[in-house]
């Protein structure tokens, strides 16, 4: 005779671990996809394993970490019951930071927090980390599937990452190598990125009361789609034009806008001015102004406003930048200029007016 188990269990707390395991076995064929040389060992063990050996190249390396999720974007997939494309997102965020001070991406670990364990969509979600670390030119070593029943909803998520790169001392880019008179090239985004999300959901979904399945003329499609429009991936464009032409620092748009993020690597006794009338923002800028009567300040203290990545360089080097930005299929274009700090209390401004 067979006992009872009367007993609690962690699947009656509502873990499912035979769920879980189905959901690294779903993912493996893509984190394979991302697979650098350097990389030891498959996916299930309990640490990445990265050969540093490859680093003996480097005179004095410099290791080059960042972290970050992809913030309440993550709303938007649950709602479209889309997953695959929000991995693009989180790559993005981590390791566009990362190749910012002209550091190459080597490898990037990921943590899924969920309420409850579906096999497909967490391998959906993994498969677009996979895509995104291809993008980037970075191996996915290992992650975490965390399951929290009882604190998030069955179909709830969150996503973050955390990102290692490497950059030779000397080749080390930021504000020490800014001058006078050197140029800003904007590179333009993908749309809304995965920053300002809080702010995008407030005014076009709780304000104005549109529906993601809502065709909008201005963007050519849904509203949905348009939200869930993947952040570029800058990270082998920005190492590319690195080793064409001559860069002093990179400035990745994301929280907080382009002025803001711009004066991160604007040195004390500079500035930098960015010209509006150099571009146009997308329609779904307009959109969420609009919509939320949103004062263009605000929208550029939240949003990119179609700048995702800006480069600052020499003068002499902005026809070769240009040149190889375009030969890789990046839209850009020179947006403004370093001058002396003067009166300017800010390390960037925007001036003028967006060209229409």
């Amino acid at each position: 005779m067979t006992e009872k188990t009367t007993g609690a269990s962690y699947a009656a707390a509502g873990v499912d671990i035979e769920a879980g395991d189905r959901a690294v076995e779903l993912m493996k064929e893509w984190v394979k996809k991302t697979q650098r040389p350097e990389v030891l060992g498959g996916l299930g063990g309990f640490a990445g394993l990265f050969d540093a050996s490859a680093l003996k190249r480097y005179e004095r390396p410099l290791l080059a970490s960042a972290t970050d999720g992809v913030g309440t974007k993550v709303d938007i997939a649950r709602q479209m019951g889309v997953y695959d494309t929000i991995g693009h997102d989180l790559v993005a965020m981590v390791m566009d930071d990362i190749v910012v001070c002209g550091a190459e991406p080597l490898f990037m670990t990921d943590y899924i927090c969920v309420g409850k364990v579906h096999p497909e969509r967490v391998a959906a979600i993994v498969k677009g980390i996979a895509e995104g670390c291809v993008l980037a030119g970075c191996a996915l070593v290992g992650g975490e599937t965390a399951e929290h029943p009882g604190l998030l909803g069955p179909d709830d998520f969150d996503v973050a990452g955390a990102g290692t790169g490497v950059v030779e001392y000397d080749r080390l880019l930021g504000a020490d190598r800014i001058r006078t008179g050197d140029a800003v090239i904007a590179m333009a985004s993908s749309g809304l990125h995965s920053n300002g999300y809080s702010l995008v959901r407030h005014v076009l979904l709780d304000r104005a009361g549109m529906s993601l399945d809502r065709h909008v003329e201005e963007l050519g499609r849904t509203l949905g789609e348009e939200l869930l429009e993947p952040t570029k991936i800058y990270s082998l464009d920005c190492m590319a034009l690195t080793r064409t032409a001559e860069v002093h620092a990179y400035s990745h748009i994301t929280g907080g806008g382009l002025a803001a993020n711009l004066a991160r690597v604007i040195p004390d006794h500079l500035h930098a001015t960015v010209d509006r009338s150099t571009w146009t923002p997308g329609a779904v800028f307009d959109l969420v102004g609009k919509a939320g009567d949103v004062e263009r300040l605000e929208l550029e203290k939240t949003l990119n406003m179609g700048v995702g990545m800006m480069a600052v360089v020499p003068q002499e080097s902005v026809d070769v930048a240009l040149t190889a930005l375009a030969d890789r299929g990046v839209e850009a274009w020179v947006a403004g200029e370093i001058l002396d700090r003067g009166d300017h209390t800010e390390g960037a401004t925007l001036t003028g007016d967006y060209a229409v």
